[in-house]
């Protein structure tokens, strides 16, 4: 089953194994609409298998986050009219000129095209993708688009972020809950991985400004307002205290000394993502 979030919100669990993001669905009285369409049609069908038990308004649209593969791979399976920001819809048409078989998937990863964790993943989720067919969205907006489902209505909004410049968040209002598909994530494409604060205060400002409860995210459980606003503020404070620092053992000394603790192994990591943004800096 589904997750339920409230009698019109539900969700399908993040499965890491494979990369598998969460999967929202969001029911009006006329039509339903899905939050990203899994990383392969496997995943894809999985999640309308499910939908099908439900006594809901027909599935009409499905909202796409950004291009990231293991969001948009199962887009034709869903069959649904396709939503996203016009760079995404770029974005997948460059992505429907590749070959994903082994071989072009290892040699893009030797050219820096593709890194590693996605590659691994794809071939783990789909060992044959002989049949893959990918499929653009049908209609794109360019900072926001409003969807009236009957007795509810979707924001799907254009944030961006270090993650994917394209990202988009999904808000409902009557119900208080936000899709964030994988905007508040590292920079994981161009080097090591990496936070850029100033970016990241764009953005979360962005999210602040709507009433939100609660917040799915791609990868994560879903966090209440308090536990998702603790973790901006706790993220942005680290990329204060690192500053313009390039050495990963100075930026924890400067860490022990603003906060009086030794990092957490979280911690730490988001250091190292503010001193890799700098060393990418020059």
């Amino acid at each position: 089953m589904l997750k339920k979030i409230t009698n019109r919100v539900y969700y399908m669990q993040h499965y890491s194994e494979t990369d598998r993001p969460a999967l929202g669905l969001i029911c009006g009285d006329s039509y339903s609409l899905v939050v990203d369409a899994g990383n392969s049609p496997a995943h894809a069908s999985d999640f309308l298998n499910l939908v099908a038990g439900m006594d809901i308004a027909p599935l009409k649209f499905v909202a796409i986050t950004h291009w990231h593969w293991d969001h948009i791979f199962g887009i034709k399976t869903m069959g649904l009219l396709t939503i996203s920001h016009e760079e995404t819809k770029k974005k997948l048409e460059y992505l429907k000129t590749l070959k994903w078989d082994d071989a072009s998937l290892d040699a893009r990863v030797e050219t820096g095209e593709e890194i590693e964790f996605c590659r691994d993943m794809i071939k783990r989720e789909m060992p044959s993708r002989d049949n893959l067919e990918l499929q653009v969205p049908d209609i794109t907006f360019n900072c926001k688009i409003e969807i009236d489902l009957g007795g509810i209505t979707c924001i799907v909004e254009h944030v961006g972020g270090v993650h994917a410049h394209d990202s988009s968040i999904i808000y409902i209002p009557d119900e208080k809950i936000m899709f964030l598909g994988d905007c508040i994530y590292q920079d994981f494409y161009s080097g090591e991985w990496s936070y850029d604060k100033n970016e990241l205060t764009i953005l979360f400002d962005k999210i602040k400004k709507y009433d939100v409860d609660l917040y799915v995210t791609g990868h994560q459980d879903p966090k209440t307002r308090e536990e998702m606003w603790s973790f901006f503020d706790d993220l942005i404070n680290v990329g204060e205290i690192v500053d313009k620092e390039v050495v990963l053992d100075k930026a924890v000394s400067r860490f022990k000394e603003a906060r009086g603790i030794i990092p957490t192994e979280e911690q730490l990591e988001y250091i190292q993502n503010f001193v890799n943004n700098n060393l990418k800096q020059g």
